[in-house]
């Protein structure tokens, strides 16, 4: 597997049933899929053991914040919103991704007096998160 540097790394997302747009503006993005597990240990073991249950998993994107949010394609980061995404790290040409639906969960914008204004995005994924 060959590493790569992120700065080619795309994020696109839409409201739910149009067609995937880039995010303007993006400094960083990350994936994190989790599994929940249910304990499965019953009387005589001396072990715990224990089963994989539901899966989960969190888009989380820092941009820098667009007043011009329709060029950005910021303004569908609305808290609740419903959106379909895909963030690509090693850029747009590349078919190496994740895909999914999700829930816009938390919206944020940092304003420090001696640097640039942020914006953090989160998605709470929903369904299934298919790699390709």
């Amino acid at each position: 597997m060959a590493v790569t540097t992120g700065n080619s790394g795309v994020v696109k997302v839409i409201a739910s049933g149009g067609d995937l747009t880039a995010v303007g503006e993006v400094r960083s993005f990350s994936i994190e899929e989790t599994a929940d597990t249910v304990e499965s240990t019953s009387m005589g073991d001396t072990e715990r053991t224990y089963i994989s249950s539901f899966t989960t998993g969190t888009v989380s994107i820092e941009a820098l914040w667009d007043v011009d949010t329709a060029g950005s394609n910021q303004a569908v980061f609305d808290v609740g919103a419903s959106v379909d995404w895909e963030v690509l790290p090693t850029g747009d040409a590349s078919d190496e991704g994740y895909t999914g639906s999700g829930i816009v969960t938390s919206k944020s914008v940092s304003v420090p007096y001696d640097g640039m204004v942020e914006a953090s995005f989160t998605i709470q994924t929903t369904g299934t998160i298919t790699a390709g």
